[in-house]
């Protein structure tokens, strides 16, 4: 089992220096890589599910602290609409709430140039999914 962790954590580190090389200031966090982008707080960590199937988990808070209300749940699902990669939802407490997107693939046989696409393409969207959700 531990080479099937050890190919997890190659995968996390290949994955953070291919964000490294687009400027992302990665920093390792708790066994996971934490980063800004696009002012979303982010945590990336490798994964291995079963034998051969090692995976990328991306979590970015897009906003968080917001008041709990009906335009809120509308702007995100505008954004879910709209978003190519990964899903996005409201996590509230009290009257307030954070937004989170979340996305999981497959990222194994990836090489560097592709992982580094992948990880910028959703990233972007969390970009753009952002905008909108921290005004009042």
């Amino acid at each position: 089992m531990s080479d099937e962790l050890s190919t997890a954590e190659a995968l996390q580190a290949r994955a953070g220096a291919a964000l490294a090389r687009y400027d992302v200031a990665v920093r390792v966090e708790d066994g996971g890589l934490g980063f800004e982008f696009d002012g979303s707080l982010c945590s990336l960590r490798g994964v291995n599910l079963s034998p051969g199937l090692d995976v990328l988990t991306l979590t970015c808070v897009l906003a968080w602290d917001r008041p709990l209300k009906p335009q809120l749940h509308k702007r995100v699902a505008e954004r879910n609409a709209a978003l190519q990669f990964g899903s996005i939802t409201i996590v509230g407490h009290d009257k307030l709430a954070d937004i989170i997107l979340r996305y999981t693939f497959p990222a194994a046989g990836l090489e560097d140039e592709p992982l580094a696409t992948m990880l910028l393409l959703v990233l972007s969207g969390a970009g753009r999914a952002r905008q909108g959700l921290v005004l009042p």
